[in-house]
């Protein structure tokens, strides 16, 4: 059965949920691992690893959401937290123009404080002094945003997108499974609301990501109702342009300490295998996504670089800043030499890209 399904997979046909998890359940790693490589090849330019130099600016740690899984909000109002300054946010970003940077992941926490015409303005004055894409704005923050605002998500959208925002990042999805997400992040955006996010941003013309955190407290069926509810709204939209799964970090959270974790430390979901069983069958079940990226920021890099055999053609981001992960205890610096050695040493071509997976130039 299971070489039946895989074959099927290759010649290019839909695998059904069910045989999903009959390949979950079933098929070793290296054989998944083997058919995920294979339609990578074929779905993308076989030569060639793309990554973006971006710089991922948080215009503020303070957050009302409370996420069990987070560890870098502070509560509004904490010692901690801060909301950057118009001189900050220039400064990063003239660093991040000055080191070829072609894009700012622009992100924060759901702060009770800051309104639209904040945004707005964050987004124009961006706009007024620097020639770059703004990926800004994860699905809670919008829909934080037009409550604020007592406005429509569609008409925020269409607010943000004419003060400068070009494109929205996955954010926010972790788990798309409400029941995974009432005990992770009780207080964010039902998965249904994530979804009506990104399908009035694709209906706008707005590109986005899709990202899935897992090896929280989740189990395989919760990832396989993730994947389907991205599929059915690629299907629909074909808005998507890359899919990131990336490995929880549970140092330094609220999440860490629960037993709903501590009793889950073995399951097959966290560790190298788990994030290498994720990533070819999301390859194989995405059958409408062309990029799928690799999460050096949470694996690191020979595992980044082993991850472009089972599915992965995107090596992400130099990422010039990151923070989140970083809170939690995760570290994984790189420079733009070090990407390069991995994608050639990996036997792949080196090509910087832009934010809607277009060539600017290769190494």
């Amino acid at each position: 059965m299971i070489d039946a399904i895989l074959s099927r997979a290759v010649s290019g046909e839909r695998i059904s949920d069910g045989e999903w998890k009959n390949l979950w359940d079933e098929a070793s790693l290296f054989d998944l691992g083997r058919v995920a490589h294979q339609l990578r090849l074929a779905r993308t330019d076989p030569r060639t690893v793309t990554f973006i130099i971006d710089r991922n600016i948080n215009y503020t740690n303070e957050c009302v959401s409370g996420c069990a899984f987070c560890a870098f909000f502070q509560k509004p109002g904490s010692e901690g937290g801060y909301v950057l300054s118009r001189e900050e946010l220039y400064d990063k970003v003239k660093e991040a123009k000055d080191l070829g940077a072609t894009q700012i992941l622009l992100q924060g926490g759901l702060h009770p404080g800051l309104d639209l015409a904040f945004f707005t303005g964050m987004l124009r004055f961006i706009k007024e002094h620097f020639d770059i894409n703004i990926h800004g704005f994860s699905p809670p923050e919008i829909l934080h945003i037009a409550r604020k605002a007592d406005r429509s998500v569609e008409d925020t959208l269409a607010v943000l997108a004419d003060a400068g925002l070009d494109s929205i990042p996955g954010g926010g999805a972790e788990i798309l499974d409400d029941r995974v997400r009432g005990r992770i992040s009780p207080h964010k955006i039902s998965a249904s609301e994530w979804i009506d996010v990104m399908r009035k941003a694709h209906g706008l013309g707005l590109p986005t990501t899709a990202t899935m955190m897992f090896g929280s407290i989740e189990e395989s069926e919760h990832i396989l109702n993730h994947l389907r509810l991205l599929r059915e709204l690629q299907d629909e939209t074909g808005g998507f342009t890359a899919f990131i799964p990336w490995c929880f970090q549970p140092k330094n959270t609220a999440l860490s300490n629960s037993s709903d974790f501590a009793g889950r430390k073995d399951t097959l979901l966290r560790g190298v295998p788990g994030y290498l069983r994720v990533l070819v069958l999301s390859r194989i079940y995405l059958d409408n996504f062309q990029n799928i990226q690799v999460s050096w920021v949470t694996m690191g890099l020979k595992v980044a670089q082993i991850a472009l055999f089972f599915g992965a053609n995107d090596f992400g981001s130099l990422m010039i800043e990151e923070n989140v992960v970083r809170a939690a205890g995760v570290s994984y610096h790189t420079e733009i030499g070090d990407i390069l050695d991995a994608i050639r040493g990996a036997g792949f071509h080196p090509a910087v890209r832009n934010t809607t997976y277009g060539i600017l130039y290769s190494c």
